[in-house]
């Protein structure tokens, strides 16, 4: 099922000139928002994302415990099972109650959250071709909502 690394997390003190100092690395920008810049590792399989904010040096920040996996969409469809087969429980993610993979859109991508022994959070995720009519939707959707919309367009 697993394919690779997908992403990593990183915090860091300043925004702004983190995304310079990545930039000079070579690593090409792929997304931020308020607090949260993504950079390519390997364009279209992985990146590192770089997580603003003071608290990680005094508390947990989710950017400190947490990697994803690159699996395939079909594979992740079918991740819930595959869990289960293993004996490893799924877990919402965020504010979310369901544990069911779910897509963002406005991302171009899709996961699904499980943790490890020590409490490290994992994510199996994958790319999501979004058409671009929907490319500015925020709302996240199951797989069966997903399909259902952009069979409509």
């Amino acid at each position: 099922m697993i394919k690779g690394l997908y992403e990593a997390h990183l915090p860091v003190r300043n925004l702004e000139i983190s995304i310079e100092f990545y930039s000079k690395l070579g690593l090409k920008f792929a997304w931020r928002d308020e607090d949260t810049a993504f950079f390519w590792i390997e364009e279209g399989k992985s990146w590192v994302g770089l997580w603003e904010g003071r608290e990680y040096e005094t508390q947990y920040h989710p950017s400190l415990r947490h990697i994803a996996f690159r699996v395939t969409y079909e594979d992740l469809k079918e991740s819930l099972q595959w869990l289960k087969s293993i004996q490893v429980e799924a877990v919402p993610f965020g504010n979310r109650t369901s544990v069911e993979p779910f897509i963002r859109p406005h991302q171009g991508n899709a996961s699904v959250y499980f943790d490890d022994p020590d409490g490290n959070s994992l994510e199996l995720m994958c790319f999501v071709d979004v058409p671009d009519e929907l490319k500015h939707i925020t709302e996240k959707f199951t797989f069966g909502e997903w399909e259902n919309l952009v069979s409509n367009l």
